[in-house]
């Protein structure tokens, strides 16, 4: 096995999955850039290579158990070990989510990808992140997914606004993050949610007012944790983010 460290980030053609590969190859990690589109998959890991990063595709749909199955494979031929995973991909159902109207349908599809496919993703790269000595993972959430900040008086201008399937979504997958977190205890692994803030990608019409490469800080500073930093918490560029 190789002494360069490996990572794979979900959903990193564009965005914010991007500028964290980046960000990691930048540190002369190997970053293994997960998305399900094939074109856009070889057009962002032609971008990072001609930017100096060693990059390489991973075909990797999230809600496919067949298509992760296959990441973890391709994984282990190339580097025999996963030292950092970054689980960023994530949809948010699109429109409005009025709780009243929202359609059970959109808020299980939400759900599949932002949470199960997170799970399913982590299980399936367990046993490469034991290989490795300092192992990481990053789990993006976002500051809608924090209980206090949707509950405060200023709930509309902090956390946007009503999206009953995406804003639980988040908050589901902060709490499977903490269970991973008391699992994992006794193990090397250090596993945390990053909030990335309003950063300005499709996921939100570029409405947002951080740049990715901003959004990306945070879960670049999880995946590098050195030994004996934090596990299950909940982090952003400030610092920690209220449950």
């Amino acid at each position: 096995m190789s002494d360069k460290k490996i990572a794979l980030v979900t959903g990193a053609n564009k965005g914010i999955g991007y500028e964290i590969a980046a960000g990691l190859g930048a540190l002369g990690w190997s970053v293994g850039v997960g998305a399900r589109d094939q074109a856009r998959r070889d057009t962002a890991v032609a971008r990072l290579r001609d930017a100096g990063v060693d990059a390489f595709g991973v075909p990797l749909d999230v809600t496919d158990d067949r298509s992760v199955a296959a990441a973890a494979d391709l994984i282990a031929e190339r580097a025999g070990r996963l030292d950092a995973l970054v689980n960023n991909a994530a949809i948010t159902g699109g429109g409005q989510q009025q709780p009243s109207s929202v359609d059970p349908a959109v808020i299980r599809t939400v759900v599949e990808t932002n949470v199960i496919g997170v799970i399913r993703v982590t299980n399936a790269m367990l046993p490469l992140l034991t290989r490795s000595a300092s192992p990481r993972i990053v789990n993006m959430s976002s500051g809608v997914g924090s209980l206090t900040r949707q509950s405060g008086p200023d709930g509309d201008t902090t956390t946007g606004p009503v999206a009953v399937a995406y804003a639980p979504s988040k908050s589901f997958l902060n709490a499977v993050t903490l269970q991973y977190a008391r699992e994992l205890a006794d193990t090397r692994i250090l596993i945390n949610c990053a909030c990335p803030g309003f950063v300005a990608t499709d996921l939100n019409g570029f409405r947002g007012v951080r740049t990715p490469q901003e959004g990306a800080a945070t879960a670049i500073r999880l995946a590098t944790l050195p030994d004996g930093g934090p596990t299950g918490g909940f982090f952003e560029d400030a610092g920690v983010v209220p449950w």
